[in-house]
């Protein structure tokens, strides 16, 4: 920031010199100064000329507008030389060239100020900032996805008012598995610019994989919006096509993942949501399309059990996720089902399907840590007082058994 603060004020520097060059000039011009000798002179020839005048008119060399004229000339002739006015009384005093020079260095400053604030107003500082601490985070040895989000989190208090700072802290609390942060996040940078179709279709996505998979009033409101604005948005479309799988309406969950395929430029999204189409054709029974997907399609069986001692705690109508993540954390969740505690024990099956962005997924990883979480208030975020049992690493292949996941403690 300061070497920006130094280069903006060496660019400042030919404006103040073209500005104050003319009253720094003015400091070494000599006003004239009235000379009383001088002035004597030209009196002295004024009067000489004036009685030749008069000697010609006497003998009639002269006409009188002759005359007339020629005076006049003479009376204007001594006016410039000798600087007097016809109305001394309005003549206002000569002033030292020096003393405006005062004046050279006021401008100078306030030029410079009104410059550099006014970009500190308008500019892009707040976003140099930003630029700076992710750089400087990325760039350190060791650094941290957590160490990253701490910074960002410093830029947050900083400058509340610059949206970019929300955006980029939005996926890496989504990844980190804080999915309450990253809505808060990407509301924040919504009320800041504006309810582009883009933010709108990503806050749904959190919004519904934070409900457990469920399309909510909220995330139903916001998938609405974004259509309107926009009817092929491919991130609502393909949320659409999993809370249809999940329903087991796979002829919808095809459709609207194939119409989000048309709207992908990334073609890394693409083949997950074929991978996705081809599961949907695979619990049709129609394995003999099955191949239109791409790539493996890894799954993992898990039988989730709750605690006897545990039971008692919690509402038979309470959400329990089940969670697949990778075995270093840097992902977000690769897998995510949700149940009712009336449902235990019961075995599910985690795939590619149940992934909550295309980027992270089952296929992608070859050991798996799972979670299994049962929450009072139906948040996918985990908060004092949940039921919790953890298991892995599990090692992902075609013989793998069933994995028993029991939930056996509290969240304290």
């Amino acid at each position: 920031m300061i070497v920006l603060w130094l280069l903006l004020s060496l660019m400042l520097l030919p404006a103040v010199w073209l500005v104050c060059r003319p009253l720094w000039r003015a400091r070494f011009e000599r006003a004239p100064v009235d000379d009383p000798a001088h002035t004597a002179e030209n009196v002295a020839a004024y009067r000489r000329r004036l009685a030749r005048l008069d000697a010609a008119r006497q003998r009639d060399e002269l006409d009188a507008e002759r005359y007339a004229e020629e005076r006049l000339a003479l009376e204007r002739g001594l006016l410039d030389d000798t600087g007097e006015s016809a109305s001394p009384r309005w003549r206002s005093p000569r002033r030292s060239p020096r003393s405006g020079r005062w004046l050279v260095f006021v401008l100078a400053a306030g030029l410079v100020a009104g410059s550099l604030g006014l970009y500190r107003e308008e500019g892009a500082v707040g976003d140099l900032a930003l630029y700076t601490a992710i750089q400087s985070v990325r760039h350190a040895p060791g650094a941290t996805p957590a160490e990253l989000v701490a910074r960002l989190e410093t830029q947050a208090e900083r400058q509340p008012g610059n949206p970019k700072v929300w955006l980029t802290l939005a996926p890496l609390y989504r990844d980190a598995g804080r999915l309450d942060k990253a809505i808060a996040s990407l509301r924040r940078a919504i009320a800041l610019t504006s309810r582009r179709p883009e933010l709108l279709a990503r806050l749904a996505q959190l919004e519904f994989f934070a409900a457990g998979r469920t399309l909510t009033d909220e995330v139903q409101s916001l998938i609405d919006e974004t259509l309107s604005r926009d009817p092929r948005q491919p991130i609502v479309l393909g949320l659409l096509g999993v809370a249809a799988f999940d329903r087991q309406h796979y002829d919808q969950a095809i459709d609207y993942w194939r119409r989000a395929s048309a709207g992908y430029d990334d073609e890394a999204a693409v083949a997950a949501l074929q991978r996705g189409i081809a599961i949907a054709r695979q619990r049709q029974g129609e394995s003999g399309r099955a191949g239109e997907g791409s790539g493996s399609t890894a799954s993992l069986r898990v039988r989730v059990s709750l605690a006897d001692n545990l039971r008692e705690r919690v509402a038979p109508d309470a959400s329990v996720f089940v969670v697949a993540r990778d075995v270093d954390g840097k992902l977000p969740p690769l897998a995510v089902e949700r149940l009712r505690v009336a449902d235990l024990p019961r075995t599910v099956t985690l795939d590619d399907a149940d992934a909550m962005t295309p980027r992270a997924r089952l296929s992608a990883v070859d050991r798996v840590r799972l979670v299994g979480r049962v929450s009072r208030q139906g948040q996918a975020a985990p908060r004092p007082g949940d039921l919790v049992g953890r298991l892995g690493p599990v090692t992902l292949a075609d013989d793998t058994p069933v994995q028993a996941l029991r939930i056996d403690h509290v969240v304290e």
